[in-house]
């Protein structure tokens, strides 16, 4: 045997024996000259397996795999994947992944997630981590739900991983006749109906296990595709810059200040397709999960339709420079927020708005946040408490106009955007209404604009001042929103009434109303049905531009009551996509010659 060979195996074999024992914490197992070693014999998934055998007094032949090492035979699986070296170095170099780390990996039993946690289990030990797998079971598809997790059980069980399984039910789904419902995805950060319960369901059961102290990091796998349909998505639903920089490879969990936990993504530079190529290689199953192909979800049809249509015409390196824009935009905005003191200088002290925030807090009540597909009793709340600001809690900001005009104009929409996130944390901020607040600055005082969610931006002399209609003495006590499910219906007790999305013949809707039909591929599973507010804009079909609600009412003669509590339904990311009386905005219209549209119409009675 060659002696150069065996002192290789025996510094190998030392290697293995520490892995099998599991790493120390803050203890590097692997060296580097131990992975060279490591990638010249088969492998599987970088994990090492001991078993008790009698005891060998002559060397075993080259290739086998197993080391003598006194009354145990060691088996252990050498080779690292190019992969699980592109990830060592990514997160070497973002410095998330530390020596020491309790890191519980988010596992839904997709390719994505089963391909994370096989690649940290490659480099545990070099990485000098403990790892474990959490698993959220949302029961929103019936019994492919239940074999999602049996999948994920089984697999931490065959690495000897701790599970953390959490079952966070969302309530019944759009499609739960069919079994087949996924949440609808959002990268603007305007998230509704079960995505919002799903997601904050599952990340708040990652702060869990990060503040009981079962993990100190949650790694997720999203990737680089994931990060170019986010940064598309937010790029046709309006954004800036911040929007721009898409998934955020890190997110630290605070409580009152004190960071207590981390959400890592080191995945973000990877893509899907190589993903499921090394999980190919080495023979490991994932899951599929049904709904992912389902085109009528915005961003299924971005991933099944636009991202292969822009790596055919423009390469696939175009997929890379979105992920490359993000982190540009990253940056970006970190020198903003840190780099800008004259911005800083006119907002509120942190003191004042950690004052404001606190007293808001103490004040907040729950207002439920009220659904058709979701029924309780007196006794029973499955639906998650919505907190909003009580009127007593909406006061009146002011933010001076000569120090905002003299910025330059990206320092004038950063400080009106923050100042508005900062004193009205409930309205829906768009480039639009920050233009529209620049120009309100620029003219005379006396004028006033309206705002969504019960908010109004009047010019003084000096000032600009925001002010709630709440505040200002005018209830809000009508309002309502219902979350529908397209198809389904929902009561809505104010009107006295259903409203219901149906899925029809478009040759059997009466003529007058086919105006009012909605193309079936373009509308999300969940709508919001509510009464309109200030500031909402509509633009019916063979109108030259949108118009506000307010405006088309007063048009219509529509006064008091019937005025105040008239329905609209809002599509998260796209604004309102249905009025009562009006023909549906072009974008989303049913197409001239379609078989069959959405309906959206209001019965009188309840169901």
């Amino acid at each position: 045997m060659d002696i150069d060979w065996r002192m290789q195996c025996v510094a190998a074999g030392r290697a293995a024996q520490g892995i099998a024992s599991g790493p120390k914490a803050g203890a590097s197992i692997t060296s580097s000259r131990n992975l060279a070693v490591q990638r010249e014999a088969p492998h599987i998934c970088g994990t090492a397996y001991q078993y008790p055998v009698p005891s060998c007094q002559y060397p075993v032949a080259s290739g086998s795999g197993l080391l003598a090492t006194g009354y145990w035979q060691l088996l252990y699986h050498f080779s690292v994947h190019e992969l699980a070296e592109r990830l060592l170095k990514t997160i070497r170099k973002q410095g998330t992944i530390r020596a020491g780390d309790r890191l519980a990996v988010a596992v839904s039993g997709g390719a994505d997630s089963v391909a994370l946690l096989c690649l940290l289990l490659e480099l545990r030990a070099e990485l000098g981590i403990v790892l474990s797998v959490a698993h959220v079971n949302h029961k929103l598809r019936g019994e492919e739900s239940e074999e999602d997790e049996r999948f994920v059980a089984k697999l931490a069980g065959q690495h000897g991983l701790e599970l953390h399984v959490c079952a966070a039910p969302v309530g019944r789904s759009p499609k739960s006749e069919k079994g087949s419902e996924k949440s609808s995805e959002t990268g603007s950060g305007v998230i509704s109906g079960a995505e919002a319960a799903a997601r904050e369901l599952r990340y708040g059961f990652f702060r869990k296990l990060a503040r009981e102290g079962r993990a100190a990091k949650i790694a997720t796998a999203h990737t680089l595709d994931d990060q170019a349909e986010t940064v598309l998505l937010r790029i046709f639903r309006g954004t800036g810059i911040r929007g721009l920089s898409g998934i955020h490879p890190r997110i630290v969990f605070e409580e009152q200040g004190r960071a207590f936990g981390e959400l890592v993504r080191p995945l973000l530079g990877f893509r899907r397709a190589d993903l499921q190529e090394f999980l190919r290689e080495r023979g490991q199953s994932w899951r599929e999960d049904s709904s992912n192909r389902d085109i009528a979800f915005l961003r299924n049809r971005v991933r099944h339709r636009l991202l292969p249509i822009i790596a055919e015409e423009f390469g696939e390196a175009a997929i890379e420079h979105m992920g490359e824009l993000a982190e540009i935009a990253r940056g970006e905005e970190e020198q903003w927020e840190r780099g800008h003191p004259e911005i800083a200088a006119l907002l509120p002290s942190a003191a004042k708005v950690a004052n404001y925030s606190a007293a808001l807090t103490a004040r907040l009540k729950p207002r439920p946040f009220k659904t058709g597909a979701d029924k309780t009793t007196s006794n029973e709340t499955t639906s998650k408490p919505e907190y909003l600001p009580q009127p007593e809690t909406r006061q009146a900001a002011s933010l001076l106009v000569g120090p905002l005009l003299a910025l330059p104009l990206a320092a004038q929409r950063r400080l009106v955007r923050a100042w508005l996130e900062t004193n009205a944390p409930d309205l829906s901020i768009s480039f639009r209404l920050v233009e529209e607040a620049l120009e309100l600055a620029g003219e005379p005082a006396g004028r006033k604009m309206e705002m969504p969610s019960g908010w109004n931006l009047r010019r003084a002399r000096q000032q600009l001042l925001l002010e709630s209609e709440a505040f200002n003495g005018r209830s809000e006590a009508t309002d309502y929103e219902y979350a529908l499910a397209v198809p389904g219906a929902v009561e809505v007790p104010e009107l006295g009434a259903c409203v219901e999305a149906l899925v029809v013949d478009a040759d059997g809707v009466p003529a007058d109303k086919r105006g009012q039909l909605l193309d079936l591929e373009r509308m999300p599973r969940v709508v919001l049905i509510r009464n309109w507010r200030a500031g909402d804009r509509f633009w019916p079909a063979h109108r030259a531009a949108a118009r506000k609600v307010k405006e088309l009412l007063s048009d219509r003669h529509a006064t008091g009551t019937q005025k105040k509590l008239w329905p609209v339904a809002v599509a998260a990311g796209c604004g309102l996509v249905w009025m009562r009386g009006f023909a549906v905005p072009a974008a989303f219209r049913a197409a001239a010659g379609a078989s069959k549209a959405i309906w959206i119409r209001e019965i009188a009675g309840m169901m």
